[in-house]
């Protein structure tokens, strides 16, 4: 009896680790190599363990399905934590393109070919027909051309970083079919256009990047339905129109950054009364009035920046009740009158004041 079960037991074995090493088929294998003969990569030699039949095994960078052997992570990142990085004491360094060959490779979960500062060409078209794909980062490269148009169609997708290229055109309206989208960095690239106007259907997004750009027209009033949104970052674009008032009603957004565009008039009250509010830059753009007297002891602001506006009056009383205020800059606009006074303000230097019309106190000149 003992035997029969020991039999059993070492046969069970064995199976479950026939199937833990299934080799990747041929095909997978092919399409890798292909992968691989299009990008030179002339320092670190992460390409010197793809020499075996099985890419499956000891393959830098490559993971696949215990069952199938079907590849279905490519993982290469030109900046790590590796040994192979560290022993060299650089960063990565690859030229050449993705070759198209990778769309070949039909159950890939995370295509990561990120940080390697000169890999050139267009992202595949064929990369949308990728269904299975969760993450999708390409970012610190000198990719151009555009996003293909029909992103939308890739529905596992919840990570997009195409930051740090050369990417054209504009942000394809299919964008806003990816509803398990919940993180999306297009920053420092060449985009241009509108943002799509429904772009708030992307209901699970958390961080939506697109600073660096030159993106033009106003910021979609169908954001502020995004319930999720902690971090969105519209800097260093060309975009105009009014903040919506809807943006300082939500309540997980604690990141906003709208600096460097050409965007005016007032700043809603709802966003700096916003007590979940952390990071406000709207710094370099032409809004003006004044600045909203609505701050408070639930008000804690890392950084708080509306330097290079147009902004009049006083600066508000309340501003000094703020329970922390680490970054504050209200320089170079048109402000008059007595600084206020309260324990927020005490390591505040001049040059958060300075070049406006007649401030004075603490730490200007006594007034």
């Amino acid at each position: 009896m003992a035997s029969s079960f020991s039999f059993f037991f070492l046969t069970s074995l064995l199976l479950a680790v026939i199937s833990a090493v299934t080799p990747c088929p041929p095909s997978q294998r092919a399409a890798l190599l292909a992968f691989k003969a299009a990008l030179t990569e002339p320092y670190l030699g992460i390409f010197n363990t793809w020499n075996t039949t099985d890419c499956c095994g000891t393959w830098y960078g490559i993971a696949c399905d215990p069952t199938t052997g079907y590849v279905t992570d490519v993982n290469l990142r030109g900046e790590s934590q590796d040994p192979m990085f560290q022993k060299l004491g650089r960063s990565g360094y690859m030229t050449g393109t993705i070759s198209p060959e990778i769309c070949t490779l039909s159950n890939l979960t995370s295509l990561v070919v990120a940080d390697w500062k000169a890999i050139s060409g267009e992202i595949p078209a064929c990369v949308t027909s990728l269904s299975s794909l969760r993450i999708l980062d390409l970012a610190g490269n000198r990719m151009t051309g555009g996003i293909p148009t029909d992103v939308g169609n890739m529905g596992s997708l919840s990570v997009v970083s195409l930051a740090d290229n050369e990417i054209s055109g504009e942000i394809p309206t299919s964008v806003v079919k990816l509803r398990r989208l919940m993180h999306l960095d297009l920053s420092n690239n060449q985009l241009s256009g509108e943002i799509p106007y429904d772009f708030g259907k992307l209901r699970m997004l958390s961080r939506a990047l697109l600073s660096g750009n030159q993106l033009t027209g106003s910021i979609p009033k169908s954001i502020s339905r995004m319930k999720r949104l902690a971090d969105l970052d519209l800097s260093l674009n060309r975009l105009t129109g009014l903040i919506p008032v809807e943006l300082g009603k939500m309540k997980v957004l604690s990141t906003l950054k709208l600096d460097g565009n050409s965007m005016e008039g007032s700043v809603p009250s709802t966003l700096l009364r916003n007590t979940g509010m952390g990071i406000l830059n709207l710094s370099r753009n032409g809004f003006s009035g004044t600045i909203p007297d609505v701050f408070g002891a639930g008000s804690y602001f890392m950084v708080l920046d509306l330097s290079f506006n147009n902004f009049s009056g006083r600066i508000p009383a309340s501003l000094s009740a703020s329970k922390f205020m680490g970054h504050l800059d209200l320089s170079n606009n048109h402000l008059c009158g007595t600084i206020p006074i309260g324990s927020s303000f005490d390591h505040i230097d001049a040059a958060s004041f300075s070049n406006n019309d007649c401030l004075c106190g603490n730490p200007l000149k006594a007034c």
